[in-house]
């Protein structure tokens, strides 16, 4: 695999502009949408950063280039299947190789399909399941002996309010959601005592080109114009009648990895502008 820029130079001490100096982040679909912008609070703070993920390797390369410059960090690509179990752990050990080991871990890759459940195709579902949830539990598996021997760690597992209540046609990707919820639990207590933190973030709707496309399957699915489905459906619960920006996201994640955060672990915290309040 290229690597798309060096380590060399990766600093050891933090400071307090850049908390996060010193450490190492790998961060799971992070070629676009939340996970770039989780990519680029960390290496705001400081991280090296490992992006994964789909698209154009003209322009993945460009933003490596951007966000190190940007931010005076390392940032380098890695384009593992986050579908294949064997492919995720070799993630973790060549950012182990050419980076350093992961003191950072956000299990954000995701993807979705919009079906009734007579007629959810089931590799949708076997899909649905591996890189949503399955990844997440490969990544942890990987990362987190290297994590207790250093006696520090912060794992995110990038939920949704789909974590913690359901709604209709998406039966996979609820399912996934709760799974990662409480996964985000069990890895919080088997590794407490060394260090480490493993909270979850689930966001309510947050406008990007998954969520976009959500409504225009959702508006095939109900029958409804898409600005009806974006009234009815996406913020009809929603107290601040509002999508959540991924810059609200990332400032939440990168909260999580920090210091200030350190007796949080074990969380599902919603970022739903209320919605699971009611």
């Amino acid at each position: 695999m290229q690597t798309i820029l060096s380590a060399a130079g990766l600093g050891g001490g933090m400071t307090a502009a850049r908390p996060l100096q010193g450490r190492v982040a790998i961060v799971t679909g992070s070629t676009s949408g939340i996970g770039l912008g989780i990519a680029e609070a960390l290496a705001g703070q400081g991280a090296a950063v490992v992006l994964n993920g789909f698209g154009d390797p003209a322009a993945i390369e460009a933003t490596c280039r951007g966000l190190s410059a940007a931010h005076d960090v390392p940032v380098r690509y890695d384009g593992a299947d986050m579908a294949d179990a064997a492919a995720v752990a070799a993630l973790v050990e060549r950012t182990r190789r050419g980076v350093g080991p992961a003191d950072i871990l956000v299990n954000n890759a995701g993807i979705q399909h919009v079906a009734p459940i007579e007629e959810f195709p089931p590799e949708k579902w076997d899909a649905i399941l591996a890189i949503n949830l399955s990844a997440a539990f490969h990544a942890i598996r990987a990362a987190l002996p290297g994590m207790k021997e250093r006696g520090w760690g912060r794992i995110v597992n990038i939920a949704s309010a789909h974590g913690l209540i359901a709604s209709p046609f998406k039966s996979a990707y609820v399912a996934a959601k709760h799974g990662i919820v409480g996964l985000t639990r069990t890895v919080a207590l088997e590794a407490a005592a060394h260090g480490i933190t493993c909270n979850a973030v689930c966001p309510g709707y947050v406008w990007t080109p998954l969520v976009a496309g959500q409504i225009a399957q959702q508006a095939a699915a109900r029958g409804l114009p898409e600005d009806e489905v974006i009234r009815q459906v996406f913020l009809a619960e929603r107290p601040t009648r509002r999508f959540a920006t991924i810059e609200e996201i990332a400032a939440t994640t990168a909260f999580l990895c920090s210091a200030g955060a350190a007796s949080i672990t074990g969380v599902a915290l919603p970022v739903d502008g209320g919605w699971t309040a009611h």
